[in-house]
């Protein structure tokens, strides 16, 4: 018998190990809906499961359901709307709001779906599993508990790196790890005084977060801000990172915390920031981990820093 090297190399590759187990079940389901003339892929469900259960949603609310990226989302609903299974409509205050629902065609799906083929797969997963499938269920939410509170990434890059959320004694870390990376690059302008000297005031208590990253030889070696702005708008803002803790992916690991509270805050789809183009290898990074380059931002919000020449909105990545 052929080594099964994946099988072999065991918990260091859980990813690949779960991701060939969902192919296998993925390819039975399309074969699935395919022989009971169903018009609908396996992973397209899960879509028209959320309007089902959960009534008309905008695309970032379908998303937050699923816990998925909304570029991901939006793919898959743009397929589903082609294929005449969800309706769109613009209702409410917010007219620029889209909003999904089902239309008849999804409705009818639904039923037949409820109906004829998913007591058949549950019955066909119970069996598969040796009804152990409840433990299995609950070892999955167990993994995705621990990796909402910390990312693989985080694990990985920074073994002994923590985020930590403001309180009133890292008033003064924020303002001496942010005035350090301005006044070396830049000149401190109004607007970062005011802002750096009242975190509390003006960030936290009006509806956003302020983060920092904590190792624990150095203790607090960074931070960011994520801010409520109008127009339902947040802004990524002041992060910066110690001198002295450069060399440790410590941006990299508080820009991935910063966009996953985001995330959790259900704002990742409003998450904009602010540069200047001197800040070349930052920029990289907010581009490697989903940020892209956009006028109407820079139109919008760009004139509130005189050094800003570089406004980007956070786009997600899969």
């Amino acid at each position: 018998m052929i080594p099964d090297t994946l099988a072999d190399l065991g918990v260091t590759f859980l990813g690949s190990r779960m991701k060939r187990l969902a192919d296998r079940l993925q390819t039975d389901a399309a074969a699935s809906l395919q022989a009971m003339d169903l018009p609908i892929q396996p992973a397209q469900q899960q879509f028209l499961a959320v309007l089902r259960r959960q009534g008309p949603q905008t695309v970032g609310g379908v998303a937050q359901h699923l816990r998925i990226s909304q570029p991901t989302a939006t793919r898959a609903i743009q397929a589903l709307i082609e294929q005449g299974l969800i309706a769109v409509s613009r209702e409410g205050r917010d007219q620029r709001q889209k909003l999904l629902s089902l239309s008849p065609a999804g409705e009818a799906l639904m039923d037949r779906l409820e109906r004829e083929l998913w007591p058949r797969v549950e019955a066909a997963a119970v069996s598969l599993c040796g009804g152990r499938h409840t433990a299995l269920l609950e070892t999955i939410a167990a993994i995705e508990a621990e990796l909402d509170r910390r990312s693989l990434l985080d694990r990985v890059m920074a073994p002994g790196m923590t985020i930590r959320d403001f309180s009133d004694d890292l008033a003064q870390a924020f303002y001496d790890v942010n005035a350090a990376w301005i006044s070396q690059m830049f000149a401190l302008e109004e607007n970062d005084i005011t802002l750096l000297e009242k975190p509390r005031e003006l960030i936290v208590d009006k509806g956003g977060a302020v983060l920092f990253a904590q190792t624990p030889d150095l203790g607090v070696v960074g931070t960011c801000a994520i801010m409520k702005m109008k127009d339902g708008w947040f802004e990524l803002t002041k992060m910066g990172v110690l001198e002295a803790a450069r060399g440790r992916k410590v941006g990299e690991f508080l820009l991935a915390a910063a966009i996953e509270r985001a995330r959790t805050m259900g704002v990742a789809d409003r998450l904009y920031l602010l540069t200047n183009r001197k800040c070349g290898p930052a920029i990289h990074l907010y581009e490697k981990l989903g940020f892209q380059h956009d006028a109407e931002i820079m139109a919008l919000f760009g004139s509130r820093y005189e050094r800003c020449d570089v406004a980007m909105r956070y786009r997600g990545s899969d």
